[in-house]
């Protein structure tokens, strides 16, 4: 006889690979059953927020379905903050939870599908009768509505028996979205007819780059992308890649961006953030938005086209190729194809210390991406410091960089979502950027990065403080104590969990980490840079002008970022 989560499990198998878990009462059998029955790879970590969280940073790399498994009760509060980003950046993930038992909640039972449900995340509860059913049901709905599902498990039923069949189906791929062939031409001509096109990709365009590439190149079109989504256009035929859209741009970058009359986005959602607050375009252009959504997600969208990427593109490709427009040769007329094609690393590139005799960020941050092999990628906390590693830091490809939790506004999800991003891509060696804020949230899983990745560096921007806080509230005079953090030593933390680990107070400083890269980089090692909180990102000035209106000019942090 097969229990429930035998047939959980078996259910499972052949459409997910990679699992992360903590065990508890709630889900203590299915995990056993998935260890035993499945080839399912197991990720154990050490809070239940980096289930979801490496869940999360496994899909957004590799666009393959992954599994989060917590117990019930505070095991499951205990995901919610990961469950609200993953939710809001749309990522497919079967979530299974223990939940109440089917007789009735116990005193510490809590409406975990109430729960969910504020999040916008839907919940689907197994039977004895067909738990392979309910599961199956939930990962189409997962890869259907690209959103986190919680398969809810009775904590009575694990070992229950279940007369129900084996569940199988081939796939759980859902049919593509086909673009209106009206609604494509109409947007060909308008590109056609564009003096200053721009294409701005997403996410969500990862697997119609090449078209889109191709496009832009048939175009003459200036391309920019999301900060997720660095890299999309490098490699393009034509030079002309402006890099990073958003609060991460150059100010080269965004005297172009502004100049565009069409703009067509595809897989972006167009975030505060990617809007540069609303700085990106300037007022004339014409923005085509495409995805799958229901609707345009931005006020500033002039025409949506409801669609999948890969057709869409593929339609527009065929529409403009070979057609010329009568302004075809004035596109973009006048510009200096040197300056576009260093367009995102023109800004300053820092000094080794600021004024107040601590690191310069930047200058870090340089140094850093000069040594650091090519072949890399970033597993990103949230802070003030989260600029640096998208200004400064090449990247080989562009699904190079995660950052849980931007979505949610939420920091402490670096070293959460760093097992999933060192299992997603273990040939390459992870980078996670991290404040000591952050860091210190989600320091239960420096010990799960370190047993899950081959190759990982820590670079932990400890200035003592919250500096988003320093930098919004501190500037308004607001007492700054609580924004304060007595300084951490997490060189120290960090050896305790076996990862090597140096302070960093200077370039030299560095010295034992080259030494670590050339003899191979073999498991983690953490650097410890203490840096100053006098320098500030210039997203950050956006955010103290457009958000909370305070005088920059006055304050000279313009010219301070220009420095």
């Amino acid at each position: 006889m097969t229990s429930v989560v035998e047939r959980i499990a078996t259910t499972i198998a052949p459409h997910i690979s990679e699992a992360f878990a903590l065990m508890g009462n709630g889900n203590a059998y299915l995990l056993d059953a998935i260890s035993r029955l499945t080839d399912v790879h197991l990720t154990t970590v050490r809070h239940e927020v980096a289930t979801v969280a490496s869940a999360d940073a496994y899909t957004r790399i590799t666009r393959q379905l992954a599994l989060a498994s917590v117990t019930y009760g505070a095991g499951f509060t205990n995901t919610l903050t990961a469950l609200a980003d993953a939710r809001m950046q749309r990522t497919p993930m079967l979530v299974v939870a223990g939940a109440p038992r089917t007789t009735g909640r116990k005193p510490w039972d809590v409406d975990q599908t109430a729960l969910a449900a504020a999040l916008g995340v839907p919940t689907i509860e197994v039977t004895a009768e067909a738990p392979g059913a309910a599961t199956l049901a939930a990962m189409r709905l997962a890869v259907a509505d690209r959103t986190p599902v919680v398969l809810a498990l009775p904590y009575d039923l694990p070992t229950a028996s279940t007369d129900e069949p084996e569940v199988w189906a081939p796939t759980l791929a859902v049919e593509r979205l086909q673009a209106d062939a009206q609604a494509v031409e109409r947007v060909a001509e308008r590109l056609r007819s564009a003096r200053r096109p721009l294409i701005l990709a997403g996410r969500g365009a990862l697997q119609a780059r090449a078209e889109l590439r191709d496009l832009a190149d048939e175009l003459g079109a200036l391309s920019v992308a999301s900060a997720p989504t660095r890299g999309f256009f490098e490699g393009r035929a034509l030079p002309l890649d402006l890099g990073v859209a958003g609060g991460f741009s150059s100010e080269t970058t965004l005297a172009h961006t502004r100049s565009a009359d069409v703009v067509l986005v595809v897989g972006a959602s167009l975030n505060q953030f990617t809007m540069a607050f609303g700085n990106l375009l300037g007022a004339e252009a014409h923005v085509v938005q495409i995805d799958v959504l229901d609707e345009a997600t931005h006020a500033r969208v002039d025409e949506y086209v409801r669609a999948d990427a890969v057709d869409a593109v593929q339609a527009l490709l065929g529409a403009v190729s070979g057609r010329s427009s009568s302004v075809a040769g004035d596109r973009w007329a006048g510009i200096n194809r040197d300056e576009i094609a260093g367009a995102h690393f023109d800004r300053p590139l820092g000094a080794e210390f600021a004024d107040d005799g601590r690191l310069d960020p930047r200058g870090l941050a340089t140094t850093l991406n000069g040594m650091l092999p090519a072949d890399r990628h970033f597993a990103s906390d949230g802070g003030h410091f989260i600029g640096w590693a998208s200004t400064h830091f090449s990247v080989p490809r562009p699904d190079s960089v995660t950052m849980v939790g931007t979505a949610f506004q939420s920091i402490g999800l670096g070293f959460p979502s760093a097992p999933g991003a060192a299992r997603a891509r273990p040939e390459s060696l992870l980078v996670v950027p991290t404040g000591d804020g952050g860091g210190l949230m989600g320091i239960a899983d420096l010990d799960s990065l370190v047993r899950a990745a081959r190759s990982a560096v820590v670079v932990v921007y400890n200035d003592a403080a919250y500096n988003a806080e320093v930098q919004q509230y501190g500037r308004q005079g607001l007492d700054q104590a609580p924004m304060l953090i007595d300084e951490v030593d997490f060189s120290q933390i960090a050896k305790g969990v076996g990862a090597a680990s140096s302070i960093i107070r200077s370039w030299a400083d560095l010295a034992p980490f080259e030494d670590w890269l050339r003899a191979g980089a073999h498991g983690t090692f953490l650097l410890d840079c203490r840096i100053s909180r006098e320098i500030v990102a210039p997203y950050q000035v956006e955010i103290l002008d457009e958000v909370f209106g305070l005088d920059v000019e006055a304050m000279g942090l313009r010219e301070a970022i220009r420095a």
